[in-house]
């Protein structure tokens, strides 16, 4: 590969197999958080933070999720199978994932102290780790819903409620979840969320998904790894709290003085900035529109939360101007996603599950690529400790 103003993460490989990287200089740069190294190609997606672009396997996600028609099922498709699905392919996909969902329903009872975990991250990663090594993608993806929907059942004091498998993915996630079936408006708007989280570049868990996956190990340990990673708050991030921020703002007049002092008291803005990108994120201009249909669709609280949301929105903006003229800082994911899921009716507890739910999709199929182009990720460390003494 020749590509300009990136670095090649590409140790020798010897004739048995086995790494034998080049062992690295005491003046070799150090990348902090391999920030510039090029890991691995992929026709998965691409995350363009300059202009804030992102492409879904050669679809632009802003056009993709235009008319929030595109289901879950049609973006495994197109992640799986490398193109959106006619409609007998989605079927056959819709009717694999509820398979997955039925399946892991029947697990429930097998799964330990699995689903007693205070966090629902630890208890979607537990969950998992019962699947079979190899299962297959759709099996993972249908589990995780019933495995998270499950657990918030349980966590609320209710019984788990079983699969229905003549639903979609996103409909029958809600109806799990809240025990009473999903209007239209809303399981489409889930299906928005759940394609515009579904894959981002070589992110923190992918790149675990795909670091485990080199070694030789099994899908499911991979998707298990990448779970783990997710929970961390510097990459699960923070949806849940931007909602308590919009409960503490209350109306959009007091938004400026509420982040000025929030700024003032040196504390982050919920939901504001990004590593990658120096504009607005463009999945949080996704998730706006769509907020923005099942407000019009649905009639409910959704309007009023999204005021408030592009009240506080400007304001941040203003004030982070202001306050880090050089660092541009613009609404993420986050930022819209707390509002979407609190429209749709699901807890807050229940966010970051949610969010694997869809990035299941995302980390199998990098899965799968880095088995079919990829070999074992080994890179260098230098030396920074004691030696010993010479005479």
């Amino acid at each position: 590969m020749n590509h300009t103003n990136r670095t090649e993460l590409n140790g020798a490989i010897s004739p048995s197999g086995a790494d034998v990287a080049p062992k690295p200089g005491p003046g070799q740069p150090r990348a902090g958080g391999l920030d510039g190294i090029v890991v691995a190609d992929t026709a998965l997606s691409e995350v363009d933070g300059e202009r804030g672009h992102l492409l879904l396997a050669g679809h632009d996600l802003e056009t993709l999720s235009a008319g929030g028609d595109v289901t879950f099922e049609d973006l495994c498709a197109l992640l799986w199978q490398g193109a959106l699905p006619r409609p007998e392919g989605r079927e056959t996909l819709r009717a694999a994932l509820a398979a997955g969902r039925v399946e892991a329903f029947a697990r429930l009872d097998h799964l330990g102290d699995a689903l007693r975990a205070v966090d629902a991250m630890d208890a979607l990663r537990a969950a998992v780790a019962h699947l079979a090594g190899d299962a297959a993608p759709a099996a993972i993806a249908g589990a995780a819903a019933t495995f998270a929907a499950a657990w918030a059942r349980l966590r609320a004091g209710e019984a788990p409620v079983a699969p229905d498998p003549s639903l979609r993915q996103a409909e029958d996630f809600l109806r799990m979840v809240r025990g009473a079936p999903a209007s239209d408006a809303e399981a489409r708007a889930l299906d928005t969320y759940l394609v515009t989280v579904s894959d981002h570049g070589m992110n923190a868990s992918t790149f675990t998904a795909r670091v485990v996956t080199s070694t030789g190990s099994d899908r499911v340990s991979a998707v298990v790894a990448a779970i783990g990673a997710l929970k961390g708050p510097l990459h699960g991030g923070a949806p849940g709290p931007v909602l308590d921020m919009l409960d503490a703002v209350g109306s959009a007049e007091h938004a400026d003085a509420w982040i000025a002092a929030e700024l003032s008291a040196g504390r982050r803005i919920m939901g504001m900035g990004h590593r990658i990108y120096r504009v607005r994120d463009p999945r949080a201009a996704v998730l706006e529109r769509a907020i923005e249909r099942l407000s019009r669709e649905a009639h409910g609280g959704a309007a009023v939360r999204l005021d408030l949301s592009r009240a506080v929105e400007k304001a941040a903006e203003r004030a982070l101007e202001v306050k880090h003229p050089d660092r541009p800082l613009r609404a993420n994911v986050e930022f819209y996603t707390a509002v979407l899921l609190e429209a749709v009716g699901l807890p807050r507890e229940l966010f970051s599950p949610t969010f694997a739910v869809g990035r299941i999709a995302g980390w199998c199929a990098h899965v799968d690529e880095q088995r079919r182009t990829g070999r074992l990720i080994r890179p260098n460390s230098r030396y920074v400790g004691a030696r010993p003494a010479t005479s």
